[in-house]
């Protein structure tokens, strides 16, 4: 079985001229990107790192993240993909727990990086990336060959975002990696003539498949953004001809946002994907509207590399929806005892089948707890409609338990986003001694409205009162100018409760 590096090698051997990374003025084709690839990995060997070691890769959306990915996999190394924005303390935890014996990290977080050795004691080479990186690598004597990898052995040791406890890291295989990247490409109709956005941070899974190595597997082309700028967004779709846009639910709300009533024109635009999130239904039909092109939704998980369910361009698709498993996956729907519930009860969705992780890094006790009989469980309530097409409720341990009645805030936050003065809402559980539970609406406002602020309060009780049952309906209601989010800009529960 090839080692993940190979996508890059068999694009650049077929295509070696056409555009791989765009970053504004800089265009990477195919067989530059795969040459600095493996300079790279001729840098790593020779600092000796070897099968299976684990470097750490710290950077941005820039083309040096790219290169240094496929070069750490091209030497047989385990890519570990951390957040730039970790502090050195969150880093030397992330060090520490891998056993990193090498670090690949951009200029400007390259001091917190070796903040965090130094705190550890580790003396490991650091190779830093930045604007010279070129001239570096050229000196560089590239590794021949891509260093052979079994289909089981770890590629990627990707870590949770840690959102409900300490970060875990997920061992995703060379197997797993590359069967979801060539499922993405035909699941997507993905073509070389494709110009991807990427905006979607590379060292989060879901931009690392599906805006990088699905790309790469396709000879397609991917855009970069380093930091999401709406505006920047609107300019770079028009300029680079972008056909296919990748993004969290925050990323469309800030869009619709940014382009306001102006007319917007973007033929390129065939598709659009939402993952990450719950996609509210009115943000989905606003951006249908406003960018004329599709929105697919669908699901995955770090742990499962991720995609496993997603709506199609051709068969049933329905808003609110997460479609149908997709070829490799296995979707079920489980009681507490893990017995499969019959269509339209909600249960815990598990997932089986390829692009499972082989487990948690060095944690017996949660991989044990989470796979089970081969089924990993996601902790997300769902239900199966008639046609097979899946929907996520919400999350198990976000629901709201009120006075004896299960309270969904995903519904709740449906029906407040219909409201044209909600840009964004978040409704989550807060203690409550009569009821348990209470719950609690935290509401960004959109810009014509932010004026009005809490005037808006009883508008938005009228407003949820008329379409919900008085036991879902939120009793506390905050105007907030905006809602606490992690990397890639998924809303955090955890952090807006602690705002209550």
């Amino acid at each position: 079985m090839p080692n993940l590096a190979s996508l890059l090698a068999d694009t650049a051997a077929r295509h070696p001229d056409r555009p791989a990374v765009v970053l504004d003025d800089r265009v990477l084709g195919y067989a530059e990107l795969d040459g600095l690839a493996a300079r790279t990995a001729g840098l790593l060997h020779a600092a000796g790192v070897r099968a299976g070691d684990r470097v750490a890769l710290i950077a941005p959306n820039v083309p040096q993240m790219p290169i240094a990915y496929y070069g750490a996999l091209r030497a047989g190394a385990v890519v570990v993909p951390l957040n730039p924005l970790l502090t050195p303390r969150e880093l030397a935890h992330h060090f520490r727990d891998a056993e990193v014996t090498a670090v690949v990290v951009w200029e400007a977080m390259a001091e917190a990086a070796r903040a965090a050795l130094a705190d550890l004691g580790l003396e490991v080479p650091v190779l830093e990336l930045g604007a010279g990186t070129g001239q570096q690598l050229a000196a560089a004597d590239p590794l021949p060959g891509i260093v052979e990898r079994a289909a089981d052995d770890m590629a990627v040791l990707l870590y949770t975002s840690g959102t409900t406890g300490r970060p875990k890291g997920a061992m995703l295989t060379h197997d797993n990696l590359l069967g979801n990247a060539a499922m993405v490409v035909d699941l997507f109709r993905i073509t070389e003539q494709d110009v991807f956005f990427g905006g979607l941070p590379f060292f989060h899974v879901f931009g690392q498949t599906v805006a990088l190595n699905a790309v790469v597997a396709a000879g397609a082309a991917v855009t970069l953004l380093p930091r999401f700028a709406p505006r920047t967004v609107l300019e770079i779709l028009a300029r680079d001809g972008v056909t296919v846009f990748a993004g969290v639910p925050s990323m469309y709300v800030a869009l619709l946002e940014a382009l306001g009533e102006r007319a917007a024109s973007f033929p390129a635009l065939r598709a659009a994907i939402s993952g990450g999130a719950a996609l509210p239904v009115e943000v989905l039909r606003r951006f249908e509207e406003a960018f004329g092109t599709r929105l697919l939704e669908g699901y995955g998980l770090s742990e499962t590399s991720p995609v496993v369910c997603f709506n199609r361009f051709e068969g049933p698709r329905r808003p609110g929806s997460i479609g149908t498993a997709v070829p490799g996956a296995d979707l079920r729907v489980l009681d507490d005892r893990g017995r499969e519930l019959p269509r339209g009860e909600v249960g815990e969705l598990a997932v089986a089948g390829r692009y499972v992780m082989a487990g948690y890094w060095r944690n017996p006790e949660a991989t044990e707890a989470a796979i089970r009989h081969g089924w990993f469980r996601t902790g997300d309530l769902a239900r199966v409609d008639e046609d097979g097409l899946h929907y996520i409720v919400d999350r198990k341990k976000d629901m709201v338990l009120r006075g004896g009645y299960n309270v969904y805030p995903r519904e709740v936050e449906e029906v407040l986003y219909e409201h044209p003065a909600v840009a964004e809402v978040a409704v989550v559980g807060v203690p409550d001694e009569a009821q348990g539970q209470e719950v609690a609406a935290f509401v960004v406002l959109t810009a014509e409205a932010a004026a009005d602020g809490e005037r808006l309060v009883p508008e938005l009780r009228s407003w949820v009162r008329e379409r919900l049952a008085s036991y879902k309906r939120p009793r506390l209601y905050r105007i907030v100018g905006s809602l606490p989010k992690g990397p890639t800009g998924k809303i955090l529960k955890r952090e807006v409760e602690r705002l209550a």
